[in-house]
């Protein structure tokens, strides 16, 4: 990661996210941008997240960078608003209505201890096995969780029992994210 993201940056991955489901949903070809060089160019995982009346919508990414950030940022809105399992796909009159959000991630690393995990700062993915989970960092705020709340559901999320993470063969990754709405 070279930098933070600029507000204009930020405002043109959202504007891009948008035009993007707008696009599929008018049966037109997707948006090709040509942003400038700089973090939007770098390889780097992102999720979009979609909600409407302050309920999830829509949440899917990419943890690992393979592509550029915008590139990240416009299949996952595609896949955010037409491929999560839990929800029906998005129709044409709910785009309106629907708040987009987009975590820019930085590069997973292990951690040693569930103790660096901090609420607030970090993502989590828990890997056990062929089991894995992951929880973006507003999670744990939005909810009110704490350290060992936000383990036990990043361990639910992976279909594992709570408590999971105490186990010495789960593997724990933190991340942070840049996260920014509409």
């Amino acid at each position: 990661m070279s930098r933070p993201l600029t507000e204009e940056e930020k405002t043109f991955l959202l504007d891009l996210a948008r035009e993007t489901i707008r696009s599929r949903l008018e049966e037109r070809p997707l948006p090709v941008p040509d942003p400038p060089p700089g973090p939007l160019t770098e390889p780097r995982g992102a999720f979009v997240t979609l909600k409407k009346g302050g309920e999830l919508r829509g949440c899917i990414g990419h943890v690992v960078g393979l592509e550029p950030l915008w590139q990240s940022v416009r299949d996952n809105a595609i896949n955010a608003a037409f491929r999560d399992p839990r929800f029906p796909p998005l129709e044409p009159g709910e785009l309106d209505l629907v708040r987009l959000e987009v975590s820019a991630l930085t590069p997973l690393r292990d951690v040693d201890s569930p103790e660096e995990v901090r609420v607030g700062e970090h993502g989590l993915m828990i890997e056990r096995g062929p089991y894995r989970g992951l929880l973006l960092p507003q999670v744990p705020v939005e909810y009110g969780w704490d350290r060992e709340t936000f383990l036990d559901h990043t361990c639910r999320k992976a279909g594992l029992p709570p408590g999971c993470w105490r186990d010495p063969s789960t593997r724990l990754r933190v991340f942070s994210a840049e996260v920014f709405s509409e």
